[in-house]
């Protein structure tokens, strides 16, 4: 395969990527410029790389050096550092060809579609994690799952205790759980909770 239908695939597959999946989930525009600047920017050095008199081990190397940077100035949550790190794969495999000519679409095409599963809305739907922080000192693991779960208003599958605080009377709990809601009754309550948002917003 040539270098520019490599180039094309790799375009098609970052736009679905961003504008297919990422931005109708989350909505954050500044990763959408990351994302798009990291894959675009891999690209062209994975192509300079391919065709220079330079070992793939620095290559790759330099790759792993400047995603650390990014993440390391941003605070983002897995599930945007896994499309993060999508993004640089497929410009990898945009960049560098390899044989036979159908090993790097059949691979581009196989990451998204893993994000698109593994991503979706509907996969686990119930299943929630939250650190949560009660006003009350609970040493008793059986009361405070009664009182998460009576917070939470779900089932609590697992759960760590980070800090119970006896002067201030106050427990920190990271919590697993499972809402007792339908995904759309979530949504609805979603956007309920923006409208009276906004509404309390407006009267201010």
């Amino acid at each position: 395969m040539s270098q520019s239908a490599l180039v094309a695939a790799d375009v098609i597959a970052i736009a679905v990527l961003v504008f297919a999946l990422y931005f109708p989930r989350y909505g954050r525009r500044d990763m959408v410029v990351a994302i798009l600047g990291l894959n675009i920017g891999v690209l062209a050095v994975a192509t300079t790389l391919s065709t220079a008199q330079v070992s793939a081990g620095l290559g790759l190397g330099l790759f792993g050096v400047l995603s650390i940077i990014r993440l390391r100035s941003s605070e983002l949550e897995q599930e945007e550092v896994a499309y993060y790190f999508t993004a640089l794969a497929l410009g990898l495999l945009g960049g560098i060809s390899v044989a036979p000519a159908w090993v790097s679409p059949a691979l581009m095409s196989i990451i998204v579609l893993a994000m698109y599963i593994g991503d979706h809305p509907r996969l686990f739907a119930t299943s929630r994690h939250q650190v949560v922080t009660l006003d009350q000192a609970i040493m008793d693991e059986r009361v405070l799952v009664a009182r998460l779960e009576s917070v939470l208003g779900g089932t609590v599958t697992r759960l760590k205790v980070k800090k119970v605080d006896l002067v201030n009377d106050s427990t920190v709990v990271d919590v697993r759980f499972r809402t007792h809601a339908t995904p759309a009754a979530l949504n609805d309550t979603h956007v309920g909770t923006q409208a009276a948002a906004g509404a309390m917003a407006g009267r201010r």
